[in-house]
């Protein structure tokens, strides 16, 4: 496995100087042996022009965040990452690699989750390249790579946990965010280190149920909100129920027996519970009729 090194390149300004000055020597010295119909000095000013034109494909810039992959005739000669001009081997090839921070969302994927419901999810994805070598030799497209493997993570993430817990703890993909973007993080990490890839940050962008479920699943939803509502009502309710009756004792008021008190709490129970204004009836007999 390559790894990325640093070679060690001429600074550009001194060989531009250097080939610029060539070129102006051996062009003089061309036209005088021209002009002299003098051959050595004709072709030793051809030579001086020749050299310099071939040493200026050497000259190459690097741009901030950028990187320049140096190869000499299929081998590994290093990755330049200084800004400026530079000059090597005019025989280097040389692949502009971008060290900048990148952004990449994911199409919005079909997939079963833990419980075999078909939902829809993606994901973004903000990476860079930390090793140009690995990038380069390592994988055959790195960007193309990053896309079809964070795809990949994301199947297998979204096939790992249910949709919604349902009233248990477990993690889920709707309420436990935190924890499934690290989960993501770590399987896009393990996928793209062979890559020279770093995975900066990786989060859930769209989730929702599959639109063949979707329909049942809310009204299951409102289902469980429902029942989640009236079971704190009820909770209210026997507290006001118990709060009052405990009052009246203490009070002495008046004394209830069993019977009456159970009615008294049927009543209190339905106003309160009543999801609808109750309608009052006055009593003109007595207690007990």
């Amino acid at each position: 496995m390559l790894r990325e090194t640093t070679p060690r390149p001429t600074p550009g300004i001194l060989m531009a100087g250097v080939l610029v000055l060539g070129i102006a020597a051996g062009a003089a010295i061309f036209i005088f042996g021209a002009r002299s119909k003098n051959l050595p000095q004709l072709f030793t000013g051809l030579g001086v022009l020749t050299v310099a034109f071939l040493g200026l494909p050497g000259l190459f810039t690097v741009a901030p965040n950028e990187g320049k992959v140096l190869t000499l005739f299929g081998n590994y000669r290093g990755t330049e990452r200084r800004p400026g001009l530079w000059w090597v081997n005019p025989f280097m090839s040389k692949q502009t690699v971008s060290l900048r921070v990148r952004n990449f969302e994911t199409n919005k994927l079909k997939v079963n989750d833990a419980r075999s419901n078909p939902v829809e999810i993606g994901a973004i994805v903000v990476w860079k390249v930390i090793d140009t070598a690995e990038a380069v030799f390592e994988v055959n497209d790195y960007v193309q790579y990053v896309s079809v493997q964070s795809e990949s993570a994301l199947r297998a993430l979204a096939s790992s946990y249910p949709y919604d817990a349902h009233g248990t703890d477990e993690i889920t993909l709707s309420t436990h965010t935190a924890e499934v973007s690290k989960g993501l993080m770590e399987a896009l990490h393990e996928r793209l280190a062979k890559a020279g890839v770093d995975v900066i940050e990786a989060r859930i962008s769209h989730l929702a149920y599959a639109p063949e479920i979707a329909a049942a699943m809310l009204q299951r939803q409102q289902a469980s909100a429902i029942v989640a509502a009236r079971q704190t009502i009820v909770e209210g309710a026997v507290g006001m129920v118990e709060m009052a009756l405990d009052s009246l004792r203490e009070k002495n008021i008046i004394d209830l027996d069993g019977e009456r008190r159970a009615a008294m709490v049927s009543n209190l129970l339905v106003v309160l519970c009543s999801d609808r204004a109750a309608q009052p009836v006055v009593n003109t007999g007595s207690l007990y009729t």
